[in-house]
């Protein structure tokens, strides 16, 4: 394949996000490479002084973790996960400080977990604090809290965490960092026949298809978390190069516009940062069952989503939480704030406003997401 003309996307790019993985980062678990990290600290340095704003999400605390401790394998245990995260995160944060530092540019640790984003006050929170620190020159480096971090608030890999932040700070790019050169037609390893793809669009069903499992024993992510992201980081705007990490200036060259790995444009508009927040919800309270006219209404025409044309309601929500809508197949199609609990939608479920204050003894909202509140499903 013939390699793309220079590529304006990340060349444009004034705020990004890199993401790099575990292996990259421990050479794959042997600990820390603070050579490789250095290398890394001295572009995003020169990005800053370049007048861009750029954030670093690393994996590794696990992993470094695991090395100090001598473990050979990865625990699967949380209290032993959460140990060897509160351990490696010491030399992980120094690395990256010193390396920075060396290269006159400030840093910041900052841990997160889906729970400080899927909370409203807790997401403004982090989004506020980060857009402070990169108007002030400082490099966020951030990573999943798992000293804290159990299955109901995790994010599960760090790309999908790379792709929450380029949201949540509205970011023009997603760079992901890997051990692979980029996206193949198939395994390499496995298939020579595999074709590289240099570029597509984020979100193409096919890419999934394409992409294989967990590529190393040390991180957890794989090639298809690696789409994953790039489809969640376009729901923002933002276009996602899939890179391999140790390739010389990588950071540099491709915000010159080299074509350097696979890079996976978004097709969509920056969507509105409420609607944002809703649709990075990677855990949901409940979800409600709709008739086929309703969704037909809600993901066709706009409309704001009415009790009447609700069938079943699932799990245990307040008023304001994010739920999901389904069609009568349980497909999602939309996900918004309630306007009403789960035991109290399921008093009106199929029922006429007219109806409510009888049912409920008050007289509420005529809908049970409105559509300001609705954001369809990518």
């Amino acid at each position: 394949m013939q390699a793309p003309a220079a590529s304006p996307v990340l060349r444009n790019a004034r705020r990004i996000v890199v993401k790099v993985g575990s292996s990259l980062v421990t050479d794959e678990g042997r600990g820390l490479d603070a050579v490789a990290i250095g290398q890394w600290c001295e572009q995003l340095a020169a990005l800053v002084k370049d007048g861009r704003e750029v954030i670093m999400v690393s994996s590794g605390a696990i992993a470094e973790g695991m090395k100090r401790l001598g473990w050979t394998t990865r625990p699967k245990a949380i209290h032993e996960l959460q140990a060897a995260a509160a351990v490696g995160q010491m030399g992980l944060v120094q690395v990256y400080e010193t390396k920075l530092r060396e290269n006159g540019v400030g840093s910041a640790q900052v841990l997160l977990t889906h729970a400080d984003l899927a909370d409203r006050e807790r997401y403004l929170n982090a989004r506020s604090t980060l857009l402070a620190l990169l108007q002030l020159g400082v490099v966020p480096v951030i990573n999943e809290n798992d000293t804290v971090v159990n299955d109901e608030i995790k994010f599960g890999d760090n790309d999908t965490l790379g792709a929450l932040v380029a949201n949540l700070v509205e970011a023009d790019a997603l760079i992901i960092l890997t051990d692979q050169k980029g996206l193949y037609t198939a395994d390499p390893r496995k298939d020579p026949a595999a074709q590289f793809v240099r570029e597509a669009k984020a979100g193409d069903a096919t890419l999934e298809a394409m992409a294989g499992g967990a590529g190393s024993s040390i991180g957890r992510g794989g090639m298809i978390t690696k789409i994953l992201a790039a489809k969640r980081a376009a729901g923002s705007g933002a276009s996602t190069v899939i890179a391999w990490g140790r390739e010389p200036q990588v950071l540099i060259r491709l915000t010159q516009g080299e074509a350097i790995g696979t890079l996976l444009v978004a097709q969509t508009q920056k969507m509105q940062a409420r609607k944002q927040w809703m649709a990075d919800h990677l855990q949901l309270r409940g979800a409600v069952t709709v008739d086929a006219g309703a969704a037909s209404k809600v993901r066709n025409e706009g409309k704001s989503l009415l009790p009447i044309g609700m069938t079943a309601v699932q799990g245990d929500f307040s008023r304001g939480d994010v739920i999901a809508v389904k069609d009568p197949d349980g497909t999602e199609i939309a996900r918004g704030l309630a306007n009403y609990s789960s035991p109290e939608a399921s008093l009106i479920c199929r029922k006429a406003s007219s109806e409510f204050e009888k049912l409920l003894g008050y007289t509420g909202e005529p809908e049970m997401v409105h559509r300001t509140n609705l954001v369809l499903s990518r």
